[in-house]
Protein backbone atom coordinates (compact mmCIF):
# COMPACT_ATOMS: atom_id res chain seq x y z
CA UNK A 1 0.00 0.00 0.00
CA UNK A 2 1.43 3.42 -0.69
CA UNK A 3 1.56 6.40 2.15
CA UNK A 4 1.73 9.93 1.11
CA UNK A 5 3.52 12.09 3.89
CA UNK A 6 5.64 15.39 4.35
CA UNK A 7 8.92 14.48 4.26
CA UNK A 8 11.10 15.20 6.87
CA UNK A 9 15.28 15.76 6.59
CA UNK A 10 15.86 12.39 6.79
CA UNK A 11 14.14 11.59 3.85
CA UNK A 12 16.92 13.89 1.96
CA UNK A 13 18.87 11.48 0.36
CA UNK A 14 16.40 9.30 -0.75
CA UNK A 15 14.45 12.00 -2.33
CA UNK A 16 17.66 13.11 -3.93
CA UNK A 17 18.12 9.63 -5.45
CA UNK A 18 14.91 9.27 -6.52
CA UNK A 19 15.27 12.98 -8.70
CA UNK A 20 18.42 11.75 -9.74
CA UNK A 21 16.91 8.57 -11.08
CA UNK A 22 14.36 10.10 -12.72
CA UNK A 23 16.86 12.55 -14.28
CA UNK A 24 15.67 15.78 -12.52
CA UNK A 25 18.95 17.03 -11.58
CA UNK A 26 21.23 19.14 -12.86
CA UNK A 27 24.81 20.17 -12.11
CA UNK A 28 24.26 23.86 -12.17
CA UNK A 29 21.55 22.95 -9.18
CA UNK A 30 22.65 21.29 -5.69
CA UNK A 31 19.49 19.15 -4.46
CA UNK A 32 20.51 18.89 -1.41
CA UNK A 33 20.25 22.67 -0.77
CA UNK A 34 16.63 22.50 -2.88
CA UNK A 35 15.53 19.67 -0.20
CA UNK A 36 16.88 21.92 2.65
CA UNK A 37 14.77 25.76 1.50
CA UNK A 38 11.67 23.72 0.72
CA UNK A 39 11.45 22.29 4.20
CA UNK A 40 12.59 25.45 5.56
CA UNK A 41 10.04 27.43 4.34
CA UNK A 42 6.38 28.11 4.70
CA UNK A 43 5.49 28.34 1.41
CA UNK A 44 6.89 24.96 0.00
CA UNK A 45 6.74 21.12 0.82
CA UNK A 46 7.91 18.13 -0.07
CA UNK A 47 5.76 15.14 -0.25
CA UNK A 48 6.77 11.75 -0.44
CA UNK A 49 5.17 8.15 -1.62
CA UNK A 50 6.20 5.36 0.69
CA UNK A 51 5.78 1.42 -0.26
CA UNK A 52 6.59 -0.43 2.69
CA UNK A 53 8.46 2.43 4.40
CA UNK A 54 10.45 2.77 1.02
CA UNK A 55 10.32 6.12 -0.14
CA UNK A 56 9.77 5.52 -3.93
CA UNK A 57 7.95 9.00 -5.22
CA UNK A 58 8.25 12.56 -4.35
CA UNK A 59 6.50 15.46 -5.36
CA UNK A 60 8.04 19.49 -4.35
CA UNK A 61 5.50 22.44 -4.12
CA UNK A 62 5.88 25.84 -4.04
CA UNK A 63 3.18 29.27 -3.63
CA UNK A 64 4.75 32.30 -4.10
CA UNK A 65 1.37 34.76 -3.68
CA UNK A 66 0.46 33.98 -7.19
CA UNK A 67 0.68 31.13 -8.60
CA UNK A 68 2.17 27.58 -7.47
CA UNK A 69 4.80 25.33 -8.90
CA UNK A 70 5.81 21.93 -9.19
CA UNK A 71 9.00 20.77 -8.92
CA UNK A 72 10.64 17.48 -8.50
CA UNK A 73 8.02 15.10 -9.36
CA UNK A 74 9.27 11.78 -9.73
CA UNK A 75 8.85 7.95 -9.26
CA UNK A 76 11.68 5.39 -9.12
CA UNK A 77 11.20 3.80 -12.85
CA UNK A 78 10.28 0.32 -11.21
CA UNK A 79 6.90 1.76 -9.69
CA UNK A 80 5.96 3.81 -12.80
CA UNK A 81 2.61 3.42 -13.99
CA UNK A 82 0.84 2.08 -10.69
CA UNK A 83 -0.56 6.11 -10.10
CA UNK A 84 1.81 7.12 -7.80
CA UNK A 85 2.68 9.99 -9.58
CA UNK A 86 -0.72 11.33 -10.43
CA UNK A 87 -1.42 10.96 -6.34
CA UNK A 88 1.37 12.91 -5.63
CA UNK A 89 0.68 15.45 -7.76
CA UNK A 90 -3.22 15.88 -6.56
CA UNK A 91 -1.79 15.82 -2.98
CA UNK A 92 0.49 18.76 -4.57
CA UNK A 93 -2.51 20.68 -5.62
CA UNK A 94 -4.87 20.08 -2.76
CA UNK A 95 -1.89 21.29 -0.49
CA UNK A 96 -1.28 24.36 -3.03
CA UNK A 97 -5.38 24.96 -2.73
CA UNK A 98 -5.35 24.99 0.92
CA UNK A 99 -3.45 27.83 0.58
CA UNK A 100 -5.48 29.98 -1.43
CA UNK A 101 -3.32 29.22 -4.97
CA UNK A 102 -5.68 30.21 -7.52
CA UNK A 103 -3.43 28.16 -10.64
CA UNK A 104 -0.47 25.78 -10.89
CA UNK A 105 1.95 25.45 -12.95
CA UNK A 106 5.50 23.54 -13.82
CA UNK A 107 8.18 23.59 -16.38
CA UNK A 108 9.14 20.47 -18.42
CA UNK A 109 12.32 19.70 -20.20
CA UNK A 110 12.39 19.34 -23.94
CA UNK A 111 12.39 16.02 -24.54
CA UNK A 112 11.07 14.76 -21.12
CA UNK A 113 8.56 12.02 -21.67
CA UNK A 114 6.67 12.94 -18.52
CA UNK A 115 5.16 15.58 -20.66
CA UNK A 116 2.69 12.78 -22.19
CA UNK A 117 1.64 12.48 -18.22
CA UNK A 118 0.98 15.67 -17.82
CA UNK A 119 -1.10 16.24 -21.02
CA UNK A 120 -3.46 12.97 -19.88
CA UNK A 121 -3.93 14.68 -16.33
CA UNK A 122 -5.24 17.48 -18.64
CA UNK A 123 -2.47 20.20 -17.94
CA UNK A 124 -2.23 23.17 -20.40
CA UNK A 125 0.86 23.71 -22.17
CA UNK A 126 1.18 27.41 -22.19
CA UNK A 127 2.79 28.79 -25.31
CA UNK A 128 5.67 30.87 -22.66
CA UNK A 129 9.18 31.28 -22.57
CA UNK A 130 10.84 30.85 -19.02
CA UNK A 131 14.22 33.63 -18.31
CA UNK A 132 16.59 32.57 -15.91
CA UNK A 133 19.18 35.00 -13.90
CA UNK A 134 21.60 33.68 -11.03
CA UNK A 135 21.66 35.56 -8.33
CA UNK A 136 24.20 33.83 -6.00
Amino acid sequence: MILLRPATAGDAEAAIGIWQACGLTRPWNEPRADFARALGHDAATILVAENDAAIVGTVMAGFDGHRGWIYYLGVLPDCRGTGIARRLLDAACDWLRERGCPKVELMVRDGNPAAALYERLDWEWQPVKVFARWLT
